[in-house]
């Protein structure tokens, strides 16, 4: 959870981080949660709060109804649902649904950092959102007209802790970096071979049985295969090269993704994830007729 103490003018004044996810909230209660932050930054009982991400999901706080896209980014933040049965003002802004028949989608909280990343109101934008599930979104004259999912982190998770490449890789690699050698080539393998991941994946516990790959590269190895396959993936199903290839993320993983990207012969526009959603938030806050100083939390 990260909740940030704003002004109406977007300035942050205070921010707070926790390991508050949905299932503690569930058990402790979303409200009580929420609280204990904002008194612990000094926000006034009165304060309204714009939330986004899985406290709107149908296991969160309230569900906040999917919109479907293509809708216009303005007219989705609009759509925040009030959380009821609360002293002060608590909004949550809707996700979105992509209901085509051959190729269903949802996201929650990536709307938002759609909203504050600064992207023109005009022309064709395809953005990607890194993660454990990532996100690829085109946006066009300021709408969502389409996107897609790659759960590329959820699978690097899975395979490293529950398949045989567990042995490979150890139970603590080292975070992969993005000038690893290893990172780069297998990510230039998958990128060249169109995201055909699967018949490489043995190849990794081989090469530590073979050529004594040490965990580390292996975790590297890995990576760079399922990125590069991401990219691949996405870049054949949403055309990409024709513009700068807009990318929202932060951290570790802006850093692998946008060397990924390079090899793939991708121009980057980069955006900082967490000024991206704080923006979005206050943006949200607006739409939504909340002035003044505004309390806000994903």
């Amino acid at each position: 959870m990260r909740v940030w103490l704003i002004d109406g003018q977007g300035n942050m004044l205070a921010e707070r981080r926790g390991d508050d996810g949905l299932i503690t909230a569930q058990q402790k209660g979303f409200s009580t949660i929420l609280e204990g932050h904002l008194a612990a930054m000094g926000a006034p009982a009165a304060l309204p709060v714009i939330i986004c991400g899985m406290a709107g999901s149908r296991q969160g706080w309230l569900e906040a109804p999917y919109v479907t896209v293509p809708a216009p980014l303005t007219a989705i933040l609009a759509g925040a649902a009030r959380v009821p049965g609360q002293s002060r003002d608590i909004r949550i802004v809707p996700g979105l649904a992509q209901r085509l028949t051959d190729a269903p989608d949802v996201m929650r909280g990536e709307e938002t950092q759609l909203a504050g990343a600064g992207l023109p109101a005009r022309g064709r934008q395809l953005v990607c959102m890194p993660g454990t599930h990532s996100k690829w979104v085109l946006v066009e004259d300021g709408a969502v007209t389409g996107f897609g999912t790659w759960p590329t982190g959820e699978l690097f998770s899975v395979l490293a802790a529950h398949s045989i490449l567990r042995h490979s890789l150890g139970e603590h690699p080292k975070p992969v970096t993005s000038d690893n050698p290893f990172f780069r080539r297998w990510c230039e393998t998958a990128l060249g071979e169109g995201g055909d991941v699967t018949s490489r994946l043995f190849s990794i516990r081989a090469a530590g049985l073979l050529q004594d790959l040490k965990a580390d590269d292996a975790a590297a190895c890995l990576s760079g295969l399922l990125i590069g396959g991401e990219i691949a993936s996405a870049s054949r199903r949403h055309g990409a090269g024709a513009e700068p290839v807009v990318l929202i993320a932060s951290g570790a993983l802006a850093a692998l993704y946008q060397a990924a990207l390079g090899l793939a012969g991708l121009e980057v526009r980069a955006v900082d994830a967490d000024e991206a959603v704080r923006a979005g938030l206050v943006e949200a806050a607006r739409e939504n007729g909340m002035i003044a100083r505004i309390g806000v939390a994903r």
